[in-house]
């Protein structure tokens, strides 16, 4: 799932900006089976070629799929070729500005309450674990050998692409992007509680102090800000 504004989902996303090109997703969406380029053109009443290379571009964006079927059943000689049908792609696109990630809060809070939990887990101990993990890609980035520079640079990095704004200015990393930012606003506590716990697991899993990440909230800012020195 693309749920940030990147230059892939903007550029994916830019694919529906044409109309005959949107109304054959539309169409092709709402279908139980999957399309010929023959069928897709009837329905949106424009030519086969058209259609098809608007049905690839489609393709190419990664929001159909398209596979090669004989829709008769028959096989062998005289069969004739399979034709090239259309079906949606799973994959999910959505870009926002600034980026979000309600997925990541909603994922963490349901592992939190599953029965698989036994009630063991709070949110805190499944977001650190989650922040753990990024901070193995941090650690990962960084190389084997690299100094804490270098980690923190990897942190950088690692905190851009989960879709917070780092910035760091006078030995302090403040965090300019709230991932949860409408999350944070109708529930502070949970949301600012569990996020601190994911930054400290990031720090903790790249092999920095996690402590350097504190609770600081500052108006336009993530509630967060880590120690860059």
């Amino acid at each position: 799932m693309l749920s940030d504004a990147t230059p892939a989902a903007i550029a994916d996303l830019a694919a529906l900006a044409d109309p005959v090109r949107r109304r054959l997703y539309l169409h092709v969406s709402a279908q139980p089976d999957a399309v010929g380029r023959d069928e897709a053109a009837a329905a949106l009443g424009i030519g086969r070629p058209l259609a098809a290379h608007h049905l690839d571009r489609l393709v190419d964006a990664g929001l159909l799929v398209a596979e090669y079927r004989r829709r008769s059943g028959r096989s062998g000689p005289g069969a004739g070729r399979p034709a090239k049908l259309y079906r949606p792609s799973d994959r999910e696109l959505r870009a926002s500005l600034p980026a979000r990630r309600y997925e990541v809060a909603a994922d963490l809070m349901a592992t939190a309450l599953s029965p698989a939990a036994h009630g063991l887990e709070t949110l805190e101990d499944v977001a650190y674990r989650y922040g753990s993990g990024l901070g193995d890609e941090a650690r990962r980035r960084a190389g084997a050998r690299a100094g804490k520079a270098r980690r923190r640079q990897a942190v950088e990095s690692v905190l851009r692409d989960a879709g917070y704004l780092p910035v760091v200015s006078d030995g302090e990393m403040r965090l300019l992007n709230c991932p949860f930012h409408d999350l944070a606003q109708r529930h502070r506590d949970v949301t600012c509680t569990m996020n601190l716990a994911m930054l400290r697991g990031l720090m903790h899993g790249a092999g920095l102090p996690e402590d350097d990440a504190r609770l600081d909230p500052q108006p336009g800012a993530c509630c967060v800000a880590i120690s860059a020195s």
